[in-house]
């Protein structure tokens, strides 16, 4: 199992903690945004935080038919866990902003679904996955991420959640931006947004 040190210092050796001023996809703001796209694009790294997630899954999490991953973020994390632990794995995407099940990827009925995503931050992208698994008459058994960055404040998530790395950073809303952050122009890295950088 890597460490608190060794994991965040995986993480700034591979630019996937950033610092600025970010919009994150829940629509919070944040002083620190950690990109996992850097972290997967050195595969070495990146395996050794997903096997320490796996063996953290595989305690939790006693029978898991499924792995459900949104697109992008948690895609390629997904397929990890899943050749990791031999879980079948399949992702949704977004169609007209709703995720669906595309590519021929179905969710049997009765099957327990494992959601994996890259970053937690209040859920809202996961909770809209566990609707896929209702209207499949399936049974979701949990959340897994390789970091956990919500706060009581901002998770709407109530079930379990299993993370490689719990990080506690604040997220502010809109009005509500400390001084500091309010002169940092504004990125918004998420894949919800297209890549662009504005002004607040």
């Amino acid at each position: 199992m890597l460490s608190l040190k060794k994991s965040l210092n995986i993480l700034k050796k591979t630019d996937a903690l950033l610092e600025g001023h970010f919009v994150l996809s829940s629509g919070l703001h944040s002083s620190k945004y950690i990109q996992c796209a850097k972290l997967l694009s050195f595969p070495d790294k990146a395996q050794s935080i997903c096997k320490s997630l796996a063996n953290k899954i595989k305690k939790n999490f006693k029978k898991i038919d499924l792995i459900l991953a949104p697109a992008m973020g948690g895609v390629v994390i997904g397929y990890e866990i899943g050749k990791l632990l031999k879980i079948e794995t399949i992702f949704c995407e977004r169609v007209n902003g709703k995720f669906t099940l595309r590519r021929g990827f179905s969710i049997k009925k009765n099957s327990k679904v494992l959601i994996i995503e890259d970053v937690i931050t209040t859920g809202k992208s996961s909770l809209e996955c566990v609707q896929l698994i209702k209207k499949s008459k399936a049974s979701l058994v949990g959340f897994a991420s390789i970091i956990d960055r919500s706060t009581k404040k901002t998770l709407k998530i109530k079930q379990k959640i299993i993370s490689h790395l719990k990080i506690d950073v604040p997220t502010y809303k809109p009005n509500q931006l400390p001084k500091e952050l309010k002169l940092i122009p504004v990125t918004k890295p998420g894949s919800r947004y297209l890549s662009e950088t504005v002004r607040s």
